[in-house]
């Protein structure tokens, strides 16, 4: 029964925060040594697997025994897909993406055999197919693929051949009429806002009002910027918008790799964000500016850059900046 209950405390420490668990006392004291043994209990988070690094050869098999938690057998590709794509939260780096998807790729072809020449065939037309579902299905793609040219793009992917037509046909349609759906509880969940988020990880933030450094799990997605108290939350603690924000680079005595959100031209404006409370209250944020810091230079680098790519900007909101502007200039005159 002690066993057991470190377990699962193990497990629920795993959904978490992985790197703090694999490896770590709670399963090592345990002598935990089969992968399976430390992956979560429904329900899961089979991302804290994905975000997990990929160096450590123990790691790598704890991803493949989440894969092989799968059935797959006599599914066909698109089939397969839309439970595997259920089963989890897609990472937006490329690497934990590839990391992934070849592990489906080679749980696809264990259940399925003959069906493809390799790992890589299957590999190659999930992208494909996931790369499909966006272009059919994302409002901002105006030139949508025909199936001529999903047919066309695939051909030679089967070891230098093509696969039968019949087939692509059958996977472009599947796609055409359902696009993926992801997990979801009820219309309140926002886990479809974080879908393949152009950014995630752990950074610290300091606060508002009470100037202490947290840790949080931000998201960057539709020119937002979300954070988490952990990666398994399905709804963020705070909601930053970053419509007519800027970033910049700062210096701070006690934390390194620093960089702000602030309003340009407006020191002190409060920021249009909101966050919930610990009673479950949403209210106002209270900054003039969000000062974060990463874990390292690079990772800085790689924000800033990213949340440089997702502000926009309001041409009415300059618009009114610049007839209170002259207004202003105006009075003093």
């Amino acid at each position: 029964m002690q066993r057991n209950k470190q377990v699962a405390m193990g497990r629920k420490k795993f959904n978490m925060d992985p790197k703090k668990v694999l490896p770590g006392p709670v399963f090592s004291t345990l002598s935990v040594h089969a992968p399976g043994q430390v992956l979560p209990s429904p329900p899961c988070s089979p991302l804290s697997v994905s975000v997990h690094p990929a160096r450590d050869e123990f790691n790598i098999q704890v991803l493949h025994a989440f894969v092989e938690l799968h059935e797959f057998t006599d599914l066909n590709l698109v089939q397969a897909l839309r439970q595997f794509l259920w089963s989890f939260r897609l990472p937006g780096e490329a690497q934990k993406i590839d990391r992934m998807m070849e592990a489906f790729a080679q749980r696809y072809c264990q259940c399925n055999h003959g069906v493809f020449q390799s790992t890589d065939t299957c590999y190659v037309l999930s992208f494909a197919i996931i790369m499909l579902n966006t272009s059919l299905h994302n409002p901002n793609v105006k030139d949508k693929p025909t199936v001529e040219r999903f047919i066309a793009m695939n051909r030679g992917i089967n070891d230098g051949g093509d696969l039968p037509e019949e087939l692509l046909r059958n996977l472009y349609e599947s796609i055409k009429n359902e696009p993926f759906k992801i997990p979801e509880d009820d219309g309140n969940d926002l886990t479809h806002t974080f879908f393949n988020p152009d950014r995630e990880g752990w950074l610290l933030k300091l606060g508002g009002r009470v100037k202490t450094w947290k840790r949080r799990w931000f998201i960057l997605t539709d020119n937002c910027l979300y954070y988490f108290e952990y990666t398994t939350d399905k709804e963020p603690r705070g909601i930053i918008p970053l419509e007519n924000l800027s970033i910049r680079e700062v210096e701070d005595s006690k934390k390194p790799n620093c960089f702000e959100l602030y309003i340009p031209d407006n020191k002190d404006q409060v920021i249009k964000a909101c966050k919930t409370e610990a009673d479950g209250r949403v209210v106002e944020g209270n900054h003039t500016v969000y000062r974060i810091s990463a874990p390292t230079p690079e990772e800085k680098e790689e924000w800033i850059k990213c949340v440089k790519a997702a502000i926009s900007r309001d041409p009415f909101y300059e618009m009114l900046a610049a007839r209170k502007k002259k207004v202003s200039s105006t009075k003093r005159h």
